[in-house]
């Protein structure tokens, strides 16, 4: 089948399962940005308990985790999905409780958030990545909550990764660096970046529903060039992470600064 008939036909049976209330499509493929051979992300929303069997008894082929599968932390926004094989497409489908997804959109209408751990990801994920999900979404099925960016989270989510980025960037300066530690020093270099990241793309009030584009999107593709440079000299370090701090902080101020005349205006 075409990828209309596709996404038509996976809608139709994840709508049908039990306390299934929406089903979307997300990632690349929602946005226009895929590469041919970019996997299919969908989530279904369901409300009132959702029984992972129902899912696994569609009979594709992959794995289905059980709800939490996916995080660490309890009542988490990344509670399980699976990885199927749908019409020789790769496919994920995500889980996404409704209770936890209305709690989530009105404590980031009030500008708070939690930063979730989650496989794969440097920074971690912010709970408001629920609300970039639906604004970025296709709707396939159903109905689900309608999103705008919140004035309150533009205003104090950044100084929330600006804080967690600044920390570890000193540390690495005055710890790692100092002790040539190149694998710790450049493993917190990283994360910070992406925290930072995370800062100028809330400070513009821009979506993010993963790390993938993160660095680039924030205009911080040049910290590549200076992550490339290090070496496990502790001098040579201690440049690195000073001229990424710089970059970092740089940026991070500049997107703050014009949120803020953005909003006088």
């Amino acid at each position: 089948m075409d990828d209309e008939a596709f996404v038509a036909y996976v809608g139709e049976r994840l709508i049908s399962l039990p306390a299934v209330q929406g089903v979307t499509l997300g990632g690349s493929r929602a946005e226009g940005t895929n590469r041919p051979d970019s996997d299919w992300d969908f989530s279904l929303y369901y409300r009132g308990g959702f029984e992972p069997a129902t899912l696994r008894a569609l009979g594709w082929p992959g794995e289905v985790t059980e709800l939490g599968g996916w995080s660490a932390v309890t009542g988490g926004v990344f509670n399980g999905g699976a990885w199927l094989e749908v019409d020789g497409r790769r496919s994920d489908v995500h889980y996404r409780d409704l209770d936890v997804v209305d709690r989530v959109i009105a404590e980031a209408s009030e500008g708070r958030f939690v930063i979730e751990p989650l496989w794969f990801h440097l920074a971690g994920i912010p709970s408001y990545l629920v609300l970039a999900e639906l604004s970025t979404k296709r709707l396939l099925a159903g109905h689900v909550p309608e999103v705008t960016y919140p004035r309150a989270l533009r205003e104090r989510a950044p100084a929330v990764w600006r804080a967690q980025a600044e920390a570890e960037l000193d540390y690495a300066r005055r710890y790692h660096a100092a002790a040539g530690r190149l694998t710790q020093c450049l493993g917190l270099l990283a994360r910070a970046t992406a925290c930072a990241a995370h800062a100028v793309l809330a400070a513009r009030g821009r979506w993010v529903t993963n790390e993938k584009q993160l660095v680039a999107r924030a205009g911080l593709g040049s910290v590549d060039r200076i992550l490339g440079a290090a070496t496990a000299d502790p001098e040579v370090l201690r440049d690195v992470a000073e001229r990424t701090h710089a970059t970092c902080a740089d940026a991070v101020r500049s997107a703050v600064t014009a949120g803020g005349q953005a909003e006088s205006t």
